[in-house]
C-alpha cells in the first residue's frame, strides 16, 4: 500500500497525552520494519477517542478502538499483512461493489448501483457523531468485548483497515484497499468514519444514514456486496427489513464476516 512516512517511531516526540500502551510491530502475519499501530494496554472510557481526535491527526495518526476481547485476542494474534493490500485510491468504489454484488447476488439481480448522496445536516459533524458512536459503545452498548483505544498511520479514516493490512474480510474479498474504496465513498458521501475493528468484524459511525426507506434500501443493497454475511447470516435476510431495521436513520453500521 502507498503510504506516507509513519510517524509512530516517533511517538514519543510527538507530545500526545496517552495512557499506557506499547507499539505493535509483529503479528501472526510476520514481523514488519515499522509499528503498524500503537495499542491502549487498558479499556478505553467514554471520552478517549474524542481527546486524540484533537491532537492526533496533525501528527498523521488516527484512533480507532479495536476489540481485543472477542475470542481472537489482539492484532498482535491477527493476521495483519499491509504488504499484500494494495492503495484505496487505486480502486473505483462502485466498480468494487458491482463486481462483489454479481458474485453474491442469487437471483442474478442487476448491480442496483450506488446509492445517492445523503447531505449533512447542519449540526451534523462526522467526527463529534464518531466519538459520541463510540462513548456509546464504551458504555457498553453494541458488540465491543474488551474495546482499547489505538492509534494508526493514515490520513484517512476510510483508509485504517488498509494502514494495518486488516484481514477480517479474507473469506469475501483479499484486498481489504478494495473494501476501503468503497468506505472511501461512504465517507463522502454519508459522513462515515471508521470507529472499531475486530478480527473480522467493523464498525461505522454515520453522520448521514438514510432518513427514507427508499434510501435505505439503495443503501441496503450496497451493504448486502460489502458484507454479504450481514444478511445471509443476519436476522434481517431480505434487503428491505434489512434497510428498515438496520439503517433507516441508524449512526451505526457494523459488518462482520465469517
Amino acid at each position: 500500500m502507498a503510504t506516507l512516512p509513519n510517524p509512530l517511531p516517533r511517538l514519543a516526540s510527538l507530545g500526545l497525552e496517552l495512557p499506557p500502551g506499547a507499539l505493535v510491530d509483529a503479528t501472526d502475519g510476520g514481523p514488519w520494519h515499522e509499528p503498524l499501530l500503537w495499542l491502549a494496554d487498558d479499556r478505553a472510557v467514554p471520552g478517549a477517542r474524542a481527546a486524540l481526535q484533537q491532537s492526533a491527526p496533525a501528527a498523521g495518526l488516527l484512533p480507532v478502538v479495536l476489540d481485543v476481547g472477542a475470542g481472537h485476542g489482539g492484532p498482535e494474534e491477527w493476521e495483519l499483512i499491509p504488504g499484500e493490500t494494495s492503495y484505496p485510491g487505486d480502486h473505483d468504489a462502485e466498480e468494487v461493489l458491482e463486481e462483489l454484488w454479481d458474485e453474491c447476488a442469487e437471483d442474478g439481480a442487476d448491480w442496483p448501483g450506488l446509492a445517492a448522496v445523503r447531505p449533512l445536516a447542519a449540526d451534523a459533524d462526522p467526527e463529534s457523531v464518531a466519538s459520541a458512536v463510540v462513548d456509546s459503545l464504551l458504555d457498553g452498548g453494541g458488540p465491543l468485548k474488551d474495546p482499547r483505544l489505538a492509534l494508526v498511520p493514515a490520513r484517512r479514516s476510510a483508509d485504517i483497515p488498509a494502514a494495518i493490512g486488516w484481514m477480517g474480510p479474507a473469506n469475501h474479498e483479499n484486498d481489504v484497499a478494495r473494501l476501503c474504496s468503497v468506505l472511501r465513498s461512504w465517507e463522502d458521501r454519508f459522513g462515515i468514519r471508521v470507529v472499531a475493528l475486530g478480527f473480522d468484524q467493523l464498525t461505522v459511525s454515520v453522520a448521514a444514514p438514510p432518513a427514507t426507506l427508499a434510501e435505505a434500501e439503495a443503501v441496503a443493497a450496497e451493504h448486502f456486496a460489502f458484507c454479504p454475511d450481514n444478511l445471509l447470516q443476519g436476522a434481517d435476510t431480505t434487503l428491505a427489513a434489512y434497510a428498515e431495521h438496520q439503517l433507516l436513520d441508524q449512526p451505526v453500521w457494523h459488518f462482520w464476516w465469517d
